[in-house]
């Protein structure tokens, strides 16, 4: 059921459409026919964190303009690789873009598998203050111990935060540490409630396991014959390495330590395949915790457009509850 509309956002607020999923499961393709078929056309907002960089395109399967087909997107190429993206400023932004697509009569539609950004677009979220001298200190203790000494701290502390944070991801895990000490209670406290802050619906695409892991793997091996190791090699050369957020995306993290040394290519790829299949199941399961979300099947074979269409089919079953 479409949910009503928060009284803050007023009774102007436009309805979004959300398709999300993990990756690889085709939401980029079926976000461009759906636009396409949707009354008075749909223009998409953007929601996969590491798609805001420029730059950041074979690594990311960032569409080319001639697949967008003429569907204007939004929150593509916004920031520098050597910025922080942070999920504050990623959610005062989407809304903008939603207000600025509804306002000429178009469908918002949000796409993309960054749980925690989809989340912070769709829900009420208010987000805990920061302590620059507690963030230094726990980014200090990071820098001293590494990420995963730093998630087992996490562990001891919070649970529940460190089921939902990558080892790997030390950005998170300082902002989680960080907001347990200020706030004296557990990280998933400072999540979003499941509750719209304005009216919207989420259509996820299911991909069977098997299938969806040898996507992921044809998709690497793709994004290196397309020329991953160049582009991140000329990034690096725009300070990709400095970059709190944008250097610890996967695939171009493990790419840096191919061309420092301390791996082969070869390795790099086997690393990013295994590392992106373990991210897609958290993707899924922080998806499959939202009870709001409507699953479509998309297995190997479905074409966007008939997923585009399946789509239609359930924003009319949304629509009429």
């Amino acid at each position: 059921m479409v949910q009503s509309r928060s009284p803050r956002e007023g009774a102007a607020a436009a309805p979004v459409v959300a398709v999300v999923g993990p990756t690889a499961s085709g939401k980029s393709d079926v976000a461009v026919a759906l636009a396409q078929l949707l009354p008075g056309g749909a223009e998409v907002v953007n929601a996969d964190a590491m798609q805001l960089y420029r730059g950041m395109d074979v690594g990311t399967a960032k569409l080319s303009a001639a697949q967008m087909r003429g569907v204007p997107h939004h929150l593509l190429d916004v920031l520098d690789v050597t910025e922080g993206a942070d999920v504050a400023t990623y959610q005062r932004l989407a809304r903008a873009a939603f207000d600025d697509v509804a306002a000429r009569g178009r469908t918002p539609l949000l796409v993309g598998g960054s749980g925690l950004y989809v989340r912070a677009a769709l829900d009420e979220m208010r987000f805990p203050g920061t302590d620059a001298a507690v963030r230094a200190r726990w980014e200090a203790r990071l820098a001293e111990v590494g990420p995963e000494r730093l998630h087992a701290e996490l562990a001891a502390r919070d649970p529940g935060a460190a089921e939902r944070i990558l080892p790997s991801n030390g950005r998170r895990l300082v902002r989680a540490l960080e907001v347990g000490e200020l706030t004296g209670g557990p990280f998933a406290a400072s999540l979003p409630e499941q509750r719209y802050a304005r009216p919207a619906v989420q259509v996820g695409l299911a991909v069977p396991r098997e299938q969806l892991d040898a996507r992921i793997d044809a998709r690497v091996r793709r994004m290196w014959d397309a020329g991953l190791v160049e582009e991140v090699r000329a990034l690096a050369q725009r300070g990709l390495r400095a970059g709190p957020t944008a250097s610890r995306a996967l695939g171009y993290a493990q790419v840096l330590d191919a061309l420092d040394g301390t791996s082969t290519e070869e390795g790099a790829a086997e690393l990013t395949a295994r590392l992106t299949r373990r991210f897609a199941r958290k993707q899924e399961s922080w998806f499959r915790r939202d009870p709001r979300v409507r699953w479509v099947p998309a297995p190997d074979g479905a074409q966007p457009e008939e997923l585009a269409r399946r789509v239609l089919e359930v924003l009319a079953v949304e629509s009429a509850a």
